[in-house]
Parts: structure tokens; sequence; C-alpha cells
């Protein structure tokens, strides 16, 4: 009985400290535990009861959030002793202590692994912010460039402010909510309005036995976007708008579009989509050649490429993130698209190794500090090069 008792004790704490604080609530007394650069390892949110508190969910690999950091670290370095910004992520402290390094701080982090803090402040879309007064009343949930030195001032200064509600859709599986379809259909073009609240993401089907290479969902794109995923997921580096800057507003709209084409007609998927396009809207896009600054992707020690593990796998299978790439049955000029397309360098990459061998790669870097992707390219024998190259480009016209 004893033990019923303290179960359903624990469940009763458990659910005040993971259900979502609003704005106007007091925020629970949670426990922040792995603390980094803060004097103390592990913290309680009503200690710091008498003093503004920022909350600010972020990652490593997120630009808008790291970008944001220098806003943040300055409202932390003029109100001092009044304010404390906890930047909270759910990377692992090595990760978090990596990036610390190259770029230090004032602020405090949280290394919050199993999302305790996430699940008192749900989103979808980082950075997300949560401003708690002085006396541990939640009184904004919105976007850092919000929060202003006057915002802070006034938090301080017990006066009363209204801030932008930055509100995630928290639709659990949204392809599967908003992208519903029968199974007996055969095909169709559908373009709806921008999902607030949701991030942009395009999602292909080919494990699903029905729709495999026949239908894709794209959700809060833009119609450059669509183009790009048209035309062979032409990078971003690898574009040249010239449409009219009077229809810009009009290319920047976000869209969710889904596309199924019949059975048999996989081949046909993204031609189909691109002719979609253009009988909706008077953009067009072509492949053109031009000159263009790149980078060179070449061998700068055969030694160092011989040393490679020879893949002995049958598929080709590889994961990438913000300073990591790996994978089974890759080519050199692998590396140098995951660069390209997750944004790891800022010009497109061209591939001169002249290697066509397989092989299983492991490439790690901290993406934030200085010369490390080169450090790390080196120690496997390749190198990037700084030039021009007539290269295909996706022009819009």
């Amino acid at each position: 009985m004893k033990q019923i008792i303290l179960l359903t004790l624990l469940l009763i704490i458990g659910s005040v400290a993971f259900s979502q604080v609003k704005i106007g609530q007091q925020v629970p007394d949670i426990r922040v535990s792995a603390l980094l650069n803060a004097p103390v390892k592990t913290t309680n949110l009503k200690n710091f009861k008498g003093k503004v508190v920022l909350l600010e969910f972020w990652a490593t690999w997120c630009s808008p959030c790291v970008d944001a950091m220098g806003h943040l670290q300055a409202l932390q370095k003029i109100y001092g002793k009044n304010l404390q910004v906890i930047a909270v992520g759910n990377e692992t402290e090595v990760r978090t202590k990596q990036f610390l390094i190259n770029r230090p701080s004032n602020l405090w982090f949280a290394v919050d692994t199993a999302d305790v803090l996430k699940k008192a402040f749900p989103h979808r879309i980082i950075p997300h912010s949560a401003l708690i007064d002085k006396n541990g009343t939640v009184v904004a949930i919105t976007e850092p460039a919000n929060i202003t030195t006057k915002v802070i001032a006034d938090v301080i200064a017990d006066r009363t402010i209204n801030l932008p509600l930055k509100q995630d859709d928290l639709t659990d599986e949204p392809f599967d909510t908003y992208f519903a379809a029968d199974t007996n259909i055969k095909g169709r073009f559908i373009i709806q309005p921008e999902i607030k609240g949701q991030g942009s993401a395009s999602r292909r089907y080919d494990a699903d036995p029905v729709f495999a290479g026949r239908r894709m969902s794209m959700m809060n794109v833009s119609l450059e976007l669509a183009y790009r995923i048209a035309c062979g997921n032409i990078p971003y580096d690898r574009t040249i708008n010239l449409a009219s800057k009077e229809n810009k507003a009009e290319y920047e709209k976000l869209y969710c579009i889904d596309i199924i084409v019949p059975k048999g007609q996989q081949q046909a998927l993204l031609p189909t989509l691109k002719e979609q396009l253009e009988s909706h809207w008077p953009l067009r896009a072509g492949i053109e050649k031009r000159m263009k600054n790149v980078y060179v992707l070449c061998i700068a020690d055969s030694s160092k490429i011989s040393l490679l593990k020879r893949s002995a796998a049958t598929v080709s299978e590889s994961d990438g993130s913000q300073g990591a790439f790996s994978g089974v049955k890759l080519q050199l000029h692998d590396i140098g698209d995951y660069l390209e397309s997750f944004g790891q360098v800022n010009k497109p990459v061209v591939d001169e190794t002249g290697d066509s061998n397989f092989y299983d790669i492991n490439l790690a870097f901290m993406a934030e500090k200085k010369g490390d992707l080169q450090n790390a390219l080196n120690n496997i024998g390749l190198k990037l090069v700084e030039t021009d190259r007539e290269i295909s480009m996706l022009v819009f016209r």
C-alpha cells in the first residue's frame, strides 16, 4: 500500500512539473540540472525569485539561435544581477562544452536532454523564449528579437509588457494530419496556405507500399524552394533569382503542397511538380551555365585517402547534421554534397577528387570553430580550395 501511495504521489508531482505553463501563470519549481558556465551545477526555478529569468531554447545547429546569442549576451551584461538568461538545449553536455570553448559566453547553459523544461514550455520551432518576472510569473512566450533592453527594463520595474505570442503548432505527425490521402487515389496536386506554427519540411514516401516513388508532400515552403525541389533538390547557393522585385513578396509566401502521380509514372513525379508550379505562377526556372565563386573539393594527401575504409556495404546510407557526416558505401563527392546541402559552407562545392571508390566515412568537426572543418578534411586527406568555376545554376525569371 505504501508503494502505491508513493507511486501516486510521484505521478502527481510529475504531472505538475510537466504541465504546460502559459502567460500569466506561475512557473512550477522545476529543477534545472546539468548547468554549464554557471556557479552552480543544479538549481530550481524558484531560486530565482527577485530576479528576471529568460529561458532561451536553442541548439548549436540552429543558425538563428546562434545569431541571437550576441543580443542575449548584451542583455545579460547590461542588467547583470537583475537578469539571468539560461540557454536551454537538449544536446549532450560534451557538445555544449565544445560550443562554449569556441564561443565563450556570459550566459548560463542548461543541458536538458530529458526535455523537462521543454515539456513546461512546449514548442516545435527554435529559438523559443520564455520570460519570467521577479515573482515567478511567465510574462512572455515569444522570439528573442522581441525581447529588447526596454522590455527587460519594464519587467524589472514591474511594468506590464505585451509581446507577440509565439505559439507553435504541436500536432503529432503533421504530415499524416494535414496531408491525408485515400490509398486508392490515382493522382492529385493540392496547394494549401501556410500552416502557422510549423517549420519548413518535405516528405517522400519511399517506404510506403502505396505511394513509394510517386508522392511528395511539402509543408511551409516558398515557391523558390518548391522549384528547387522540383528541379532535383538544387542547393540554395546554386540559384539566381532574376524575377521581378515587384513580385518578391509573392515568391516569399509559404505554401503547403501535396503531389501524387499515377502508379507506374514515378519518374514523372518531379517533372509534373515543375509543370504544376509553372501552371499556377508566372515564375519560370531553368538550368544555365554561369561562372561562380566556389569551393573545390580535392585530394590533399593521397596516403591518407588510402587509409579510408573501403566499404563492404551493398547499399549506400548516410546521416548528416551540423558538424557531422557519416555513412557507408559513400564516395568522396558525397562529402562535398553534404557540406553544400547542409549549409556547412557558404558557396557551392565542386568535386574534383577524381575518386570513384566507395568508402565508409565518418567526418566530425565543430562548425563554430574557425578552421576546424578544414582540419577535419585534412585528417582524411582532403581540402577545400576557393576559386571560380563554370557550374550549372537554377535561374528564375
